[in-house]
C-alpha cells in the first residue's frame, strides 16, 4: 500500500448548495422560455404528453443549460479567481476536479434522458452538449469569438430548445414554418447575446476575448446588435401575415415597435443602458417569440 497516497487528504464531496450555484439557475430561464415557445408551436395538446414534457424542461434548464454553466465555470477558473474569486471553484467549495466532474456527469444525464424522449430529442441534445463544450473549452473556445460565441449560445438558448419543445410535443421533426421561426428568433438573439458583452469590455479585451465591443468599439456593436435583433422580427411578421395568421403578426409588430422606441435610448449610450434593455427590450423580444409561437400553434386564431 502507497503510504503516502493513503496519507493524503481526499477532496471532499461539494455541498449541494454549491453545486446548484454552479449550475446558475438564474441562467435556465431564457432555454426553458424558448422551450415554451416551442411546446405552443407544435399546436398539440400536453395532455397525453406529460412525461415527456417533464423531461424536456429538465433538458432545457437544469440538465444541458446547467452542464454548460459548470463546462464553462471549469474551464474560466482561473479567469474567475481573479474577477470572480467567490464563485464555487475557485473559493474551494467545490475542491479539486470535481468541478470538471459534475460537468461530465451532467453530460451523460443529459444525453440518458434526451435518449428517452425521441431520437429528434436526442440529436439536438448531442449538438447543444457540443456546444457547451465547444463554447468553453479549448482547442475550440467559441466564446472567444464575438461572431462564434454569441452565435453558439443564441443557438443553444433559443433555436435548439425551441426544436426540443416543438419535437418532444410532436414525437418528430417539427413543421417547417416552425423551423423557419424558430431559425429567424435564434438569428436575433445574436444581438441580445452581443449585448450581454458590454459589461466585460476591460476584462474581455485583457484576456483576449474578441468580443463584438471589444473589436467594431461599443457603439458600432450596439448599432449592430440592434439591427440583427430588429431584422428577423421584421421577416417573422412577413411569414406570419403570408402563412395567413392575423393576430400573431400584428402583436409582433408592435412589440417590435417599442423594442426600435426603448433602442434609440440604448444607442445614446449603450453602456449605460444595456441593463434597462434587457430588462424592457429583450422582454419585448421574447414576447413577440412566444406570440409567434402561439399563432403557428394555433392558439391566436386568424
Amino acid at each position: 500500500m502507497d503510504i503516502s497516497s493513503a496519507s493524503r487528504p481526499q477532496t471532499p464531496l461539494p455541498a449541494p448548495r454549491d453545486v446548484l450555484e454552479l449550475l446558475k439557475p438564474v441562467t435556465w430561464f431564457p432555454p426553458m422560455w424558448a422551450f415554451m415557445c416551442g411546446v405552443v408551436s407544435s399546436g398539440i395538446m400536453v395532455a397525453d404528453r406529460w412525461p415527456f414534457l417533464i423531461a424536456g424542461v429538465l433538458l432545457s434548464g437544469p440538465l444541458v443549460c446547467g452542464t454548460s454553466q459548470a463546462v464553462n465555470d471549469w474551464f474560466d477558473r482561473h479567469v474567475d479567481a481573479i474577477n470572480e474569486p467567490a464563485r464555487p471553484i475557485p473559493s474551494g467549495r467545490i475542491g479539486g476536479r470535481w468541478g470538471l466532474w459534475i460537468a461530465i456527469i451532467g453530460t451523460g444525464l443529459s444525453l440518458i434522458v434526451a435518449w428517452t424522449v425521441g431520437p429528434w430529442v436526442l440529436g439536438a441534445s448531442c449538438l447543444g452538449l457540443v456546444c457547451a463544450w465547444g463554447y468553453s473549452a479549448p482547442p475550440f473556445r467559441f466564446k472567444v469569438s464575438g461572431i462564434w460565441g454569441p452565435a453558439v449560445v443564441a443557438l443553444t438558448y433559443e433555436g435548439l430548445t425551441w426544436f426540443t419543445g416543438a419535437s418532444v410535443m410532436a414525437g418528430a421533426l417539427p413543421a417547417v414554418h416552425v423551423l423557419i421561426v424558430l431559425a429567424l428568433y435564434s438569428f436575433g438573439a445574436h444581438g441580445i447575446m452581443t449585448l450581454n458583452d458590454f459589461k466585460a469590455v476591460e476584462g474581455d479585451r485583457a484576456t483576449g476575448l474578441r468580443s463584438l465591443p471589444v473589436v467594431m468599439g461599443v457603439d458600432a456593436a450596439a448599432r449592430l446588435a440592434c439591427v440583427v435583433m430588429a431584422a428577423p422580427q421584421f421577416v417573422v411578421i412577413g411569414l406570419l401575415a403570408s402563412w395567413g395568421h392575423r393576430v400573431a403578426p400584428a402583436i409582433v409588430a408592435a412589440l417590435l415597435v417599442g423594442q426600435l422606441v426603448l433602442m434609440r435610448r440604448l444607442l445614446s449610450d449603450p453602456r449605460k443602458h444595456t441593463p434597462w434593455y434587457n430588462a424592457t427590450g429583450t422582454t419585448l423580444y421574447v414576447f413577440g417569440m412566444l406570440a409567434s409561437a402561439l399563432g403557428l400553434g394555433g392558439a391566436l386564431g386568424l
